[in-house]
């Protein structure tokens, strides 16, 4: 893993074109938009919580939830359309210079055997510890493909929007973190699975490629709370509240759209955005001052102008001062471009690499589009324009992936761009 800038050469990058005078400005006035304890407001979000004396481990009142699965086989990869499990990770690979058309199908047959073998609580078939194997814990296993790999195979099969994004003011980007030709993502709600089924696919891989990059996520921990409650950031903010609903319509429409080779029919598109996070410096703005940068409150979510997490966003409502409830700078109206076809699916998780209280930490920003140049990319130009959280947050990695259709048993992913 890289390590993180330096704490005053990222301050410096914060403050060119006098971007720090806006979170001066909360720094200096937050009183003004009227004080809320912190400790009664987090005392009363834990009482909300905590529901009773929790079973003890073990008992028959207790359910053992390892031995759930995903069904790897299908017209659509899993992964996508699966509610989040607790932990990912997401592991980058360039081919070798002579991996041709063949040597990337053959990679295919034995990472996808392997997924089918690990998602059902079965080893892989060179698999050395096979008792780790023994609880998939909902694991998948979703492999996107970069324009590389692509290219190899045949280039006149890449998707027009698959490569690097649009270059945006506020990004600093690494390239450790950037494109590659392969994407394996590992979820499950046990980290040993993740662990486990991420050193099988690696080992497999090693004869046709080699790992540039891996970056782990995680959120709460599997039954540490209502299944369908949104994921919270490091921020403390409720993060991915407006979300298409997977089997609908509209998801179908914005994810599984089909723009692009009809090798791609039935996939998507991922994009994936390393975000650093200072957490130090959002620390010295207190809770309203946080509120007016998000749009959104604290304890529920809800917007500023609502009582509940999914109530509607008003961007017209003002306040008693004719001032706009919710403020040109929030990260509620940037994210809203006005076109109901500018919108991506979000499943993101948070990552935090501080060994005690140095470190990196943030969220790797998971997004699926049928488009990203004609869904991400006007989001992002908005954000990237006037966002007010941009003071505390970079995105330092930046990559896209095709994620091909499924497979039927006994076929293998990518078939259809392989074999079509």
């Amino acid at each position: 893993m890289a390590d993180g800038r330096p704490e005053d050469e990222t301050r410096d990058r914060r403050a060119r074109g006098g971007r720090m005078s806006r979170r001066g400005l909360l720094l200096g006035g937050a009183a003004g938009l009227g004080a809320v304890g912190v400790g009664a407001a987090g005392a009363t979000a834990a009482h909300r919580l905590v529901g009773g004396t929790d079973p003890a481990p073990g008992s028959e009142s207790a359910p053992l939830h390892g031995g759930r699965t995903v069904p790897f086989h299908g017209r659509r990869q899993a992964g996508v359309e699966t509610p989040p499990q607790s932990h990912a990770t997401f592991v980058a690979l360039d081919l070798n210079d002579d991996a041709n058309a063949d040597a990337v199908r053959r990679l295919m047959v034995i990472l996808s055997d392997n997924a089918a073998r690990l998602t059902q609580g079965v080893p892989s078939l060179t698999d050395t510890e096979p008792e780790l194997a023994e609880v998939p814990a909902r694991l998948t296993t979703t492999f996107g493909f970069g324009r590389g790999l692509v290219e190899r195979v045949d280039p006149d099969a890449v998707p027009d929007w698959l490569g690097p994004l649009p270059e945006f003011e506020q990004d600093d980007l690494r390239p450790e973190w950037g494109e590659a030709d392969l994407l394996v993502q590992v979820c499950a709600d046990d980290p040993v699975t993740v662990s486990h089924a991420v050193r099988m696919m690696v080992r497999d891989a090693r004869p046709f490629g080699r790992p540039r990059w891996s970056q782990s996520g995680f959120r709460r921990a599997h039954g540490s709370q209502p299944d369908g409650t949104t994921m919270r950031n490091l921020m403390g903010q409720v993060d991915g509240t407006v979300n298409p609903a997977p089997g609908t319509e509209d998801f179908d429409h914005l994810v599984w759209g089909g723009n692009g080779p009809d090798w791609m029919a039935g996939g998507t598109s991922l994009v994936l955005r390393r975000i650093a996070t200072d957490l130090d410096t959002w620390d010295e703005i207190d809770r309203p001052a946080r509120e007016a940068v998000m749009g959104r409150r604290l304890d529920n979510g809800a917007p500023l102008t609502g009582g509940n997490e999914h109530d509607e966003v008003d961007l017209e409502a003002t306040g008693p001062d004719g001032l706009t409830v919710i403020p040109s700078f929030a990260h509620v109206r940037r994210a809203r471009t006005g076109d109901p076809d500018e919108r991506i699916f979000r499943r993101g998780y948070n990552y935090d690499l501080r060994d005690g209280v140095e470190g990196e930490a943030g969220l790797l920003f998971v997004s699926y589009q049928a488009d990203p140049l004609r869904q991400f990319v006007p989001i992002q130009r908005q954000l990237d324009e006037l966002d007010l959280l941009n003071q505390w947050v970079t995105a330092v990695g930046s990559a896209v992936f095709a994620v091909p259709p499924g497979c039927a048993d006994g076929g293998y992913v990518g078939q259809t761009l392989l074999e079509g």
